[in-house]
């Protein structure tokens, strides 16, 4: 297996091995339940090798490539839909993955990766890059299905933002919310002005920091009274 290709193979599971008490005594045997759903076919419910499923998901790409899938020597194309892991543990629990039909347009959520931070005129003025969104929704055909979609913000200045608008897209993929009639260009990243911490005046001064010919021990005032 390599990042640009993702293989798993996995098991058909019969009609008595579905269900919740069949999918519990499937994570005892560290396999994960799972479906293959699309493609104008019946829904394959399978089970994955726990080790093999959790060593795919160490890699970013696995989130957004075409994956095959082996069922019982079957080859199934295919992208992950949804994934439920153990909430205080982590592990993944079910998946749920969706067939790839040739010529058939997908919806895809696909990474966002930031760029040239650290050379923006705005990063060296002591401004803060504020990112807004981890991934973004495309729309495109399973050969178009980009890894991430890359912004640049090497040459933002302090004030300056990025909307959905002004990512660069590849030649045949589009963003899902810019799309609908009612979508919104919402701002992806902006560089904002270095934080300032505000100095309280009335805040109260240790002694031991006012110099002494600042402090009063009230002798002054005892001698005018004598």
């Amino acid at each position: 297996m390599s990042i640009n290709h993702f293989e798993l193979n996995a098991v058909d599971r019969a009609a008595e091995l579905q269900g919740k008490g069949a999918s519990r005594r499937l994570r005892k045997q560290n396999l994960v339940p799972a479906i293959i759903y699309g493609g104008g076919e019946q829904p394959t419910a399978i089970s994955i090798k726990l080790n093999e499923l959790v060593k795919s998901l160490e890699f970013e790409a696995f989130f957004s490539h075409i994956l095959t899938i082996n069922v019982d020597g079957e080859e199934h194309q295919a992208v992950i839909k949804d994934l439920q892991r153990h909430p205080a543990k982590g592990f993944p629990m079910h998946a749920d993955f969706q067939r790839i039909v040739k010529g058939q347009k997908i919806h895809m959520n696909v990474p966002v990766h930031f760029t040239g931070r650290e050379d923006a005129p705005g990063t060296a003025a002591a401004g803060v890059l504020s990112t807004l969104v981890s991934d973004i929704e495309v729309i495109c055909l399973p050969s178009q299905l980009p890894e991430y979609l890359e912004v640049d913000v090497s040459g933002m200045e302090i004030g300056d933002l990025f909307r959905l608008s002004d990512i660069k897209l590849p030649e045949g993929v589009v963003i899902h919310e810019l799309e609908l009639e009612d979508g919104h260009d919402r701002t992806i990243v902006n560089m904002q002005p270095p934080t300032v911490e505000e100095v309280d005046a009335d805040a109260d001064v240790d002694a031991d920091e006012v110099p002494a010919t600042e402090q009063n021990d009230g002798t002054d005032e005892n001698k005018d009274s004598e």
